[in-house]
């Protein structure tokens, strides 16, 4: 399988509020994060499907970080789900 990425990722770990309809709200943690988007590891992440939509909103910072919709782009069975940053334009 080639690798499609278009912006190189980089490993970070922080937690991070996601919202989605089917589990309300809950706590995980980022793996890695690039310019387009972001893995967030939590078993919850993956009862979503590819295109769905989440909100999410990285906790922790000494400023309240923004909220940012993202889509579903992969599911890794066990461990999470790969994301995809929406432009709000």
């Amino acid at each position: 399988m080639s690798n499609q990425r278009q912006h190189p990722r980089t490993p970070m770990r922080a937690q991070i509020k996601i919202w989605h309809d089917s589990f309300g709200e809950l706590l995980a943690y980022t793996k890695d994060l690039s310019d387009g988007g972001v893995f967030v590891e939590h078993v919850n992440m993956t009862a979503l499907q590819p295109g769905d939509e989440v909100t999410g909103q990285v906790q922790g910072m000494p400023f309240e970080a923004p909220v940012l919709r993202m889509v579903v782009q992969r599911i890794v069975a066990g461990e999470g789900a790969g994301m995809q940053f929406l432009d709000e334009a």
